[in-house]
């Protein structure tokens, strides 16, 4: 039995799609406030039975800062695929992003470790795949070097790591992921799929910084292998490619029938807009948008390697370019069908 803690996110719900497609049972974590018909929904962007897929997943509460509720799930599971995060750059969600990150996957490895689960997989962030002086691209071997630059979130998800590494000291079959930027259709609103709603408004701003991209169903593919090839003890870095912000905005505005970004913003531009954010935000009670780690992201030129998992993954990762054009069609498609 499989149990995939953060189930209702983008990652999760592919991850869950997949064990059913490959028809393994799922236990599948929810929140008391989770929208399932987001799950459902994303079901039906990439498979022609969602709602029969659907019906067969056991759905249970998780709180992951609440070990006992971790440890209820696992009852008769053999590997956990742990999809819980919480993504924010504002100074305001510090806590949370800690408490979530660190402290939950402390709580997910001590569960593990107790329950003798026989397989983790948990998903950390390229993110974590962090020094500045390495001038060749990232790879799996590079240790964390802190910069000052860092975001809390990177931080956290890092420290969320040490505990994997802890629980695999401590005997617990595990092996780490670390995706960067997750092309998926549905939840426009989360995550990385607003990009695709910022692209149809019309942005006219790029940036020279530079992100690993791959499609949501890769990562999920590539962990369901990981785990069923044993490969435990290792961590991989799941990207298709490196590709400049510019490449990607013109990409997705090429494909919503956008004109494509025609503005550089630079550093001394960013730093202006983060100024000018901060004010608004202080006057409107709004969430800050462009904080220091987002400006630091969108400079960074940085790339990586995905070659460790291209050697352990036979299948072929999807282009970027096929994976935008399908997340588009199904955006386009989705506000066509508000109208």
């Amino acid at each position: 039995m499989n149990l995939v803690i953060g189930a209702t996110g983008i990652l999760g719900s592919h991850v869950v799609l997949k064990l059913l497609q490959n028809n393994e049972p799922v236990i599948a974590s929810k929140q008391k406030t989770s929208d399932l018909k987001k799950v459902e929904k994303l079901f039906s962007y990439y498979c022609n039975n969602p709602k029969e897929l659907f019906e067969k997943i056991k759905w249970v509460e998780v709180d992951v800062t609440d070990i006992y509720s971790i440890e209820e799930a696992m009852n008769g599971v053999t590997a956990v695929y742990n999809c819980s995060g919480f993504v924010s750059f504002n100074n305001s969600d510090r806590k949370k992003i800690f408490l979530i990150n660190e402290t939950g996957t402390a709580n997910v490895v001590n569960a593990c470790l107790h329950k003798k689960i026989d397989a983790l997989c948990h998903v950390s962030s390229i993110a974590t795949v962090n020094n500045s002086d390495y001038t060749l691209p990232l790879n799996e071997s590079v240790f964390w070097k802190s910069s000052g630059k860092e975001s809390d979130y990177a931080i956290s998800k890092y420290n969320g790591e040490r505990e994997v590494w802890r629980g695999i000291e401590e005997g617990l079959n595990a092996v780490i992921v670390n995706p960067g930027v997750i092309l998926s259709s549905g939840f426009w609103d989360q995550s990385s799929s607003k990009l695709f709603d910022v692209c149809f408004k019309g942005n006219k701003f790029y940036t020279t910084g530079m992100a690993g991209y791959i499609a949501a169903e890769d990562v999920a593919a590539s962990m369901l292998h990981l785990v069923n090839k044993r490969l435990f003890n290792n961590r991989y870095i799941l990207i298709e490619n490196n590709y400049s912000f510019k490449e990607i905005l013109d990409k997705i505005q090429t494909q919503l029938k956008k004109p494509k970004p025609n503005i550089h913003a630079g550093e001394n531009m960013l730093g202006f807009a983060r100024i000018m954010d901060a004010f608004v935000c202080a006057f409107s009670n709004k969430e800050r948008r462009i904080t220091k780690p987002v400006v630091y992201a969108a400079l960074n030129t940085q790339t990586f390697s995905n070659s460790k998992i291209k050697a352990t993954y036979l299948s072929s990762l999807t282009p970027v370019n096929q994976a935008i054009e399908k997340v588009s069609a199904d955006y386009l498609t989705d506000k066509t069908a508000l109208f």
